[in-house]
């Protein structure tokens, strides 16, 4: 089968296609993460990948950003970590007799920032203003970041030792949250044979030029969405505020993002207008974090929520 029809037959965007493969040539599985990543890139998100160490959280990140022609820095987050070692600092010049700005590592189209929850609350919040408005101010001095630009955050659920659990507004600024999870026993046989072998494996070409993303986000983001299926999400939206286990429920930018994030999945696969199915499928990545549940999971409250509430009957335009 040629890549024409593997394209076809798959239903993604060409270049997107492309894009997961070239991933794929380092990648073993994990095709919906990288999707997810590709994702939150074109919707001016940002993600954060929930899992314990060793299965590829880094390894993923680095290769999407070079499939895609990212620049990509990493910050690894520890508690003595600064402000200042995200967003830069003014350095006096003696020779211009004047401060010059040095930028940190936040000035990258991804930045991936590993276990975010060892940062201080000080250090985290070094990135809201960046996550939220694509600029980063040091002494009253505000620079414009990249665009694109994403923040891949990473944590260990099953650790607690020397974290500070990441505050609401904070989480709430993350488009998806994600999970890797262990490989399958097909996937981890592929896995040993692949990279044993190897001490750092070779780079991955860049399937997209430099704009192709700014483009690809604009014909995204014009994906057509129904009336039908926008009454779809606000009444998702809405009935986590009612959710009888639910103590906190999603706020209106997650309904925006939840839309924002099916316009791109629904071009992702090839479609000009978003399905429900859309929609259902996005809702764990996108509401899981957003809620606080009296006594059962968050996806436990959503499952429900969404299993109570009918489909729209009309999708296309």
């Amino acid at each position: 089968m040629n890549d024409r029809h593997l394209v076809a037959a798959r239903g993604f965007e060409p270049r997107i296609e492309l894009v997961l493969e070239e991933v794929g040539r380092r990648i073993v599985g994990k095709e919906d993460a990288a999707l997810a990543i590709i994702c939150a890139v074109l919707a001016g998100g940002h993600i954060l990948i929930e899992d314990v160490p060793g299965v590829g959280k880094t390894l993923l990140a680095k290769s999407v950003a070079q499939a895609l022609d990212l620049s990509f820095h990493r910050v690894q987050a520890t508690s003595d970590l600064l402000p200042a070692d995200v967003v830069g600092v003014h350095i006096y010049d003696p020779e211009q007799r004047s401060f010059t700005f040095r930028p940190g590592p936040i000035f990258a189209e991804l930045l991936l920032v590993d276990e975010l929850n060892r940062a201080s609350p000080r250090a985290q919040s070094a990135l809201l203003e960046a996550m939220e408005e694509g600029q980063a101010t040091v002494e009253g001095h505000s620079y414009p970041l990249p665009e694109p630009f994403t923040v891949l955050a990473t944590q260990n659920p099953a650790e607690h030792e020397g974290t500070f659990p990441l505050p609401l507004s904070e989480l709430d600024r993350f488009l998806f949250r994600i999970r890797l999870d262990y490989p399958s026993a097909a996937e981890e046989d592929r896995l040993l044979d692949r990279m044993s072998a190897e001490i750092r494996p070779a780079p991955l070409r860049s399937v997209l030029a430099k704009g192709e993303i700014l483009e690809l986000r604009r014909a995204a983001l014009a994906t057509h969405v129904a009336p039908s299926v926008r009454g779809y999400v606000q009444g998702l939206v809405r009935a986590t505020r009612v959710h009888a286990d639910v103590l906190l429920g999603a706020s209106p930018r997650a309904g925006v993002a939840l839309l924002r994030a099916a316009r791109v999945w629904a071009y992702l696969h090839g479609r000009a207008h978003v399905l429900p199915d859309d929609i259902r499928a996005l809702v764990p990545w996108v509401l899981g974090h957003r809620l606080r549940c009296r006594a059962s999971t968050a996806e436990a409250c959503l499952g429900e929520i969404v299993a109570s509430l009918p489909l729209p009957r009309s999708a296309q335009p």
